[in-house]
């Protein structure tokens, strides 16, 4: 942050809204990973990169540029300004789907094992 910059200095420790202050940034918030959470970070994500492009062609088409132009103008501007924009919502699509991915991960082992006839290491002992 330079002295011009009007933006504040960003802190990585403060915990999210979703996270409590035990956790860490990384670790997956409780009940992350269902498919109703992955399905809303997903819609949210896409909602808003979608209405950032309609704000900038909107914005393009008010001082006179056609429609068609400013759509392809708003996408090419919208895709860097999203990467610095969404930061947080990319970051908690990207928790959600690590959650998801380790719970499917966990229940496919746990179905092999289940298939192999193992039942947990306790119950296998003489």
């Amino acid at each position: 942050m330079t002295a011009g910059d009007p933006r504040p200095a960003e802190t990585t420790s403060a915990p999210t809204p979703e996270t409590t202050p035990d956790q860490t940034p990384h670790d997956p918030p409780p009940g992350a990973g269902t498919p109703g959470r992955v399905a809303v970070a997903v819609g949210l994500y896409v909602g808003v990169r979608l209405l950032l492009v309609a704000v900038i062609a909107g914005l393009l088409v008010v001082i006179g540029l056609p429609l068609l132009v400013s759509l392809l103008i708003a996408l090419v501007v919208a895709l860097p300004l999203s990467l610095v924009l969404f930061r947080g919502l990319r970051a908690r699509l990207a928790v959600e789907i690590d959650a998801a991915t380790a719970a499917r991960r966990e229940r496919r082992e746990q179905l092999r094992a289940e298939l192999r006839g193992d039942t947990g290491g306790d119950e296998r002992a003489p």
